[in-house]
Order: structure tokens, then C-alpha cells, then sequence
């Protein structure tokens, strides 16, 4: 890195004030002191360190969502963003690291105001060529990096060892020249290179490119007559930010002219690309796919573009500095509209082919695409809210996303381009009462499986008999393309009837919901979709919890663990163990203090992305199932469980909620023939009968008792023997003697 000192003096600012901004121009290594530094005191925020770039925004009322989307916030309820941030940041310790402020300083500088007041142990560390300006802000101005004079030569002493920019030419230079060494022969050349450049890591970066065609001696010169001129034949007059608009013109005028112009066009994307949307965004101007290929490999080499891998796909951005000179060149073109109009219909079919394939089994990849590309796609409905005659395309295009909103926990963020395309003069259309369909259809489900949990469902009444199954969205012939009607139309199907099930169950017919799951499962299933059948596994499971079959509920609910949509979304697994948790309360009678460990990874999950939005639905009362849990264990059995349950990570849950955990003590004891235990004569027939594979009702009527009084007894059963599940108990009972009995 090179930075120890620079390092060492913003940890001792931070450590002085909760606002400290890193300045300087671009080029000079802001975000990359920040990330070291950030690194380093990790450890001192037992809740993160969290890094927000903020280079792609352009709108200023997005900065909010931009934190709360990197913290990994998600909430459905449609709130004030920079509220819903206070709030979840209100109790917690942790670094927020806000890069490439510039742009956004109203925004940056309100957040911080805001959070800061509301807060006592988050502290905010900003990058920006300008101060942001709230009370209590320090700034640091970030240093070039240090190159030696002549004078500081002596023979034999390698000076990159002592000087970072040296280090640094050294080391991008070895990596476009193999074999490339700084020596006693070159060292003072490299030196003189890096003081012209005024020691800033993005101009020696892209200066040492060049070694692939020039010598180092070569370069110098080329470099002295270049600054020369530029200058007006002082070179030590030059400011900063006119030495590095230097470097980078030097840098576009070595391109070919095809390059140039490639460049220009990438420059209205934001965040990363792949091969196709620069194909999409520069194609047809008289360049053909390999055209464009050979442009961006070019841009690559030259160390314009900067090349990335995620999980096997290749992808390409512009570095900020590099970006914004692109934009100029475009803008001198007149062609910065046409340009982002093309950017904005690429994206636009992407939303559109996400949505005709997302009720199937590309769930997942179109997720982390989507993830991958929510910089552009933010830009491009940016573009249509701000662009006159625009803003019907990106309500139709923010419409088209509706599962992205719904489905990732961030429908406030739909919300925000939905309203906002609304304000710039779009029209409400069909697009847009699908999208506002489902975020109402899914906030239904959630509050009414709540108050089914919580015991504050609505009791059945006549009225409840006029119930039917509402009608989806109309998708009109034509609009939506091949095929894409039919899948629409089929989630949309499938989601009525989740959210007719779940509203039987919660006016106390769970009965009829049962058949309404079991259909809508079987047609997930026959499109190999995952998402909408998580909701039908649980709400299945929600029914059979309701009719008093817990054994039957944990058994949807662990089906639905088995999806792996589930396990990848933070709120859709806090429901589905959630569930669990209170199925297992009731069902596996001893089982309480696994109820109690699920409920603590609840509960810890819900806080690290802020919230339960439906919990509690009555302040101050405990569900039944926690109720029911405390009172087998105990308050203090209850809270050493839970707390156990808030110690595991995301991974460790699933594993025990599913009995896959390795470690014997988050699964639970072993089964082992137990010392002297002394079970009723009840109790002995109740275990027998468990032995035997009956479940709770059968045991009730085979011994005609009530079968709670069953429960009752199962639980005090697994209590006595120190076991966690039924299954225990019949292994243990198998080894009884028949004088035991």
C-alpha cells in the first residue's frame, strides 16, 4: 500500500471524531486509503464495517437507499429511507465508509447530519474531492504519493523499497511486461516519471501501460516534451487535476480512433458491464459485435477499462476519473441522450425478459444478475425520470421489476422509481397495477401469518363463507411478448392463491387452504420455480399449525429450508424458521429449547437486516408458541436457548433446523440410554405408543384423552430423558428392558 503513515493519522482522526472526510483530486487514492483503513479497524465495530460507493448514483434522494442497500436492510413497508436507516443504526457500532461523495454533497452531508444526531456508535468515514460539511466533520487531504529527489539516490539502494510511487510504476509495469525490475540503471528515470505526474497512483498507473511500447528513458522524454507543452513550458505550475487530465489525455490519444469512441459510449454505464450491454450500448453505429470486442479488448490493454470475474463471467468497468473524461468526450460528440437511451432499452429488455422467466428455475441467476447490475439499472430509470417525454419507459420498465422489489425485501426502492416516474407526468398503466398488485398481495400475507403466530387471527364468522379467490392482474394479448403472458399470468395465479390460503387459515378454515397450497406447490414444481413455492410450503405449513398438526407443519417448513431460494434470502429463511420454531414448540413436545434456539436465529436475523416489518403485531404479548416454550423450560432455560440461537450464523441455523449441525452442542444430546429416570405409568404408555410411530392425535385416541393432555405428557417425557426429539425417545425405548416397563 505504501500509505503507513497516512494510514496511522485517519486512524487517529477517526478515532477523534465520528465524521471524517478523506479529500483530495481525483486520482490521488482516496478510496483506496479508505479501504485500507477501513480494513484495519474492523475489529473495533462488533457490527461491520460497510462500504457504500456512491460514484453510479445520480439521483440525491437515492443516497439513503444506497446505504440502506449495502447494509443489507430489507423491509416491504414503503417508509421515509433516511427514517428507516436511523432506525436500524440507532443501537448498533459500525463504519460506513460513503465513497465518491462529490456528486451527491447535499445528500451526504444530510445523512450524516441525521445519523449521526440519532446515534452514539456509528461513525462515518466519506471520500470526496470537496468537504461534505456538517458540524464535527475533520477532513484529511490524501497525499501523491512520495517519489525521491535526485539528491536521495545512493548506489546500490533500491529507492522503491522506500518510496510507494515507485513501488507502485514497478509493480503495474511488471504486469504488462513480464520480467520488468526497477534497478540502479532505471530507477532515477522512474523517479522523474513519478514527480512530473505529481505522484498520483492513477496517472502512474496508467503511464506505466506504456512500457509495453517505450522504454523507460523513452517514456520520460515523451512524457517531459508532452508537459511541456501542456504547461506552457513550466512544468512544475501544473496543479494536480491538470496532471492527471494530462496522463489521461495522453492515454486517449494513444487509442485508436474506434477506441475513443467505444470509450465515449461505455462511459454511460455505472458500476460494471458485461460484453452484451457494451454490444447493445455501442453496436450499430457502424461497428458490428467485433468491432466492439476488439475496442474493449483494446481498452483492457491499455488499462482504460478495468477487467473483473464474478463466478465465471467476465465483466468490465471504467474508473471514475476515467469514466467522467469519457462522458466529456461524449458530451463534445452530442451524443450523451442517444447514448443513454440505448443504455436505458438495454436494461429495460433485460427487466422484461427477467420478468418472463422469473416464475421458472432461473430464479437464482437472475437475482445476482440483477444484483450485479443494479448500478445500471438504477442509472437507466435515473434517465427516464429526468428526461422529458421519458418517464412512461421507466414506469413501465420499474413495473416490469416488480418481483425484484417484492421478492428482494426492497419494495421501498420500487416505490421510489414507481412515484417518481409518476411526478415526471407517466401515466398508470397495466404494468403498473401488477407491480402494486403484488407488493399489496405479499404485505397480506405477511401481516396475516403473523397474527395467525401471535393468536390475533379474525374468528370465523358467516361473512368469511363469501370468500373467493380474487382475480390476478389482467396481462393483455400482445403486450408482454411469446410466452411471457403465460408465465406472468401463471405467477400471478399462483400468488392468489397463497394469499387466499393464507387468509382462510387466518379466519380459522385452514382446512380449505391446504388444497389451495397443494395446487399452487404442484405448479411451482412443474415450472421448477422456487420462490413462490417457499410462500406455499409455508403457508401450507401455516395451515396444518393452525389445525393442530405441528408434526405436519415442521415437516412443510423443513421442505421449504430445502429450498435453496430460501436459505439465500434473509427474510424469507426468519419466516420459514420462524414457522418452524413454533411448530416444533408444540409438536416435539420436549423440544422447547429447540423452539428456543430457532427463535434466537429469528430474532437475529431480523435485527441484522432491520426488523420483523409485521412484529410484534400486539406490543408487550408473547406468541403462543414462545409462551408455550417458556413455560416447559423457564424463563432461564428459555434465554440460555435463545441466546444460543442468536450466536449462530445464517448457514449454522438451516443446518439446526434441518439435525445437519455437526457441533453436539447446537444439535442437541445424543441418544443414549439415560440413568435412573422415573416416568409415570402414563408417561411409560405414552412412550410406548411414541415408539410405536403415533403421532399426538393417535396417542390421544388410544388412550382417550384430550390431545393436548398428549402434548402435555410427550413434553414432560423428553424433559425427563434430556432428548430433543421423538425419535430419541423410541430409540431409548427399544432398549428397555421388559422388567422396566
Amino acid at each position: 500500500m505504501g500509505r503507513r503513515d497516512e494510514a496511522a493519522e485517519v486512524r487517529r482522526l477517526l478515532s477523534a471524531g465520528r465524521l471524517l472526510t478523506l479529500t483530495g483530486p481525483g486520482g490521488v487514492g482516496k478510496t483506496r486509503l479508505a479501504g485500507h483503513v477501513a480494513q484495519q479497524v474492523a475489529r473495533v465495530f462488533p457490527d461491520g464495517v460497510w462500504l457504500v460507493p456512491l460514484a453510479a448514483l445520480q439521483d440525491e434522494a437515492f443516497v439513503p437507499h444506497a446505504v440502506i442497500d449495502a447494509l443489507g436492510v430489507r423491509s416491504e413497508r414503503v417508509r421515509p429511507p433516511l427514517e428507516m436507516l436511523v432506525e436500524y443504526l440507532r443501537e448498533r457500532r459500525l463504519l460506513i465508509v460513503l465513497d465518491n461523495c462529490e456528486h451527491l454533497l447535499r445528500s451526504c452531508a444530510l445523512l450524516a447530519a441525521a445519523v449521526l444526531s440519532a446515534t452514539e456508535g456509528v461513525r462515518i468515514l466519506a471520500t470526496s474531492r470537496h468537504r461534505l460539511g456538517p458540524v464535527g466533520e475533520r477532513l484529511f487531504e490524501v497525499p501523491p504519493l512520495s517519489a525521491p529527489a535526485p539528491h536521495e539516490f545512493s548506489q546500490g539502494t533500491l529507492a522503491a523499497e522506500r518510496f510507494p510511487a515507485l513501488r507502485l510504476f514497478a509493480d503495474r509495469a511488471a504486469a504488462v511486461v513480464p520480467g520488468f525490475t526497477l534497478g540502479d540503471s532505471n530507477q532515477q528515470a522512474v523517479a522523474r516519471l513519478c514527480r512530473r505526474l505529481d505522484g498520483l497512483p492513477l496517472a502512474i498507473e496508467l503511464a506505466a501501460v506504456r512500457v509495453r511500447a517505450l522504454g523507460v528513458e523513452q517514456l520520460v522524454e515523451r512524457l517531459d516534451d508532452r508537459y511541456q507543452l501542456l504547461t506552457g513550458g513550466s512544468p512544475a505550475s501544473a496543479p494536480r487535476h491538470r496532471t492527471l487530465r494530462s496522463a489521461v489525455d495522453w492515454s486517449h490519444e494513444l487509442c485508436t480512433p474506434q477506441e475513443q469512441l467505444v470509450w465515449a459510449w461505455l462511459s454511460v454505464f455505472v458500476g460494471g458491464f458485461d460484453l452484451t450491454a457494451a454490444e447493445a450500448v455501442c453496436g450499430g453505429e457502424g461497428l458490428d459485435e467485433a468491432d466492439v470486442l476488439d475496442a474493449v479488448a483494446g481498452l483492457v490493454d491499455k488499462s482504460v477499462l478495468v477487467r473483473e470475474e464474478y463466478g465465471g463471467q467476465v465483466r468490465y468497468r471504467l474508473l471514475v476519473s476515467l469514466r467522467d473524461y469519457g462522458l466529456e468526450k461524449l458530451a463534445d460528440l452530442g451524443e450523451v441522450t442517444a447514448t443513454r437511451r440505448r443504455h436505458r432499452d438495454h436494461f429495460a429488455r433485460l427487466a422484461g425478459e427477467y420478468e418472463r422467466n422469473w416464475f421458472g428455475p432461473d430464479q437464482a441467476e437472475i437475482t445476482e444478475r440483477l444484483r450485479l447490475d443494479r448500478d445500471n439499472v438504477r442509472a437507466a430509470l435515473d434517465f427516464c425520470l429526468t428526461t422529458p417525454g421519458e418517464a412512461q419507459h421507466g414506469l413501465r420498465m420499474a413495473s416490469s421489476l416488480w418481483f425484484h422489489w417484492v421478492a428482494g425485501g426492497i419494495w421501498g426502492q420500487g416505490r421510489h422509481f414507481m412515484d417518481g416516474a409518476l411526478r415526471a407526468g407517466a401515466r398508470p398503466d397495466v404494468a403498473l397495477t401488477r407491480a402494486m398488485w403484488a407488493g399489496a398481495l405479499m404485505s397480506l400475507v405477511h401481516t396475516r401469518s403473523a397474527a395467525v403466530l401471535a393468536g390475533t387471527e379474525t374468528p370465523r364468522s358467516a361473512a368469511d363463507r363469501e370468500l373467493s379467490v380474487p382475480s390476478p392482474p389482467p396481462v393483455p394479448a400482445g403486450t408482454l411478448g411469446p410466452g411471457r403472458a403465460r408465465t406472468t399470468t401463471a405467477s400471478f395465479i399462483v400468488l392468489t392463491r397463497v394469499e387466499l390460503a393464507c387468509t382462510l387459515v387466518s379466519r380459522g378454515r385452514p382446512e380449505e387452504a391446504v388444497p389451495l397450497c397443494v395446487e399452487a406447490i404442484a405448479l411451482c414444481e412443474a415450472h421448477g420455480e422456487q420462490w413462490v413455492r417457499g410462500w406455499a410450503l409455508r403457508t401450507l405449513a401455516l395451515a396444518y399449525w393452525s389445525a393442530g398438526d405441528y408434526e405436519l407443519a415442521a415437516e412443510h417448513a423443513r421442505a421449504c429450508l430445502r429450498l435453496p431460494y430460501t436459505t439465500q434470502q434473509a427474510q424469507s429463511l426468519a419466516r420459514t424458521l420462524d414457522l418452524l420454531a413454533a411448530a416444533e414448540a408444540l409438536a416435539l413436545a420436549g423440544a422447547a429449547e429447540r423452539a428456543g434456539v430457532l427463535r434466537g436465529a429469528v430474532d437475529r436475523i431480523w435485527r441484522d437486516i432491520g426488523g420483523n416489518p409485521v412484529e410484534p403485531l400486539r406490543p408487550g404479548r408473547l406468541r403462543i408458541a414462545e409462551r408455550h416454550a417458556r413455560r416447559v423450560l423457564g424463563d432461564a432455560a428459555y434465554e440460555r436457548a435463545h441466546r444460543r440461537g442468536g450466536g449462530l450464523s445464517m448457514d449454522e441455523a438451516v443446518a439446526y433446523a434441518l439435525g445437519e449441525a455437526r457441533d453436539p452442542s447446537v444439535i442437541g444430546p445424543a441418544v443414549s440410554p439415560p440413568g435412573e429416570v422415573l416416568l409415570t405409568r402414563r408417561e411409560t404408555q405414552v412412550a410406548a405408543l411414541i415408539a410405536q410411530g403415533c403421532t399426538n392425535k393417535q396417542i390421544a385416541d388410544r388412550l382417550v384423552i384430550a390431545q393436548r393432555t398428549a402434548e402435555g405428557h410427550v413434553e414432560r417425557i423428553l424433559v425427563k430423558l434430556g432428548f430433543a426429539n421423538r425419535s430419541q425417545v423410541a430409540a431409548w425405548f427399544s432398549t428397555r428392558r421388559p422388567e422396566e416397563e
